[in-house]
């Protein structure tokens, strides 16, 4: 299924503690995880935010 980069990359940086860009992305248990590990304790979200910078545009989950 077709993501647009901007879209998961903006929720990530705005609602990443509570796993809004894994649900986007349809990886529901991993949002979940996020949501009760507040992001991977933020480690994740940095690193997703910097993976998401070097997707193309739009990406396939």
């Amino acid at each position: 299924m077709m993501k647009n980069k901007w879209v998961s990359f903006f929720l990530c940086l705005f609602l990443g503690v509570f796993g809004a860009h894994k649900f986007y992305e349809g990886k529901i248990l991993l949002g979940v995880v996020y949501i009760f590990t507040a992001g991977l304790g933020g480690i994740g979200i940095a690193f997703d935010l910097i993976v998401l910078l070097f997707k193309p545009n739009p990406y396939y989950t």
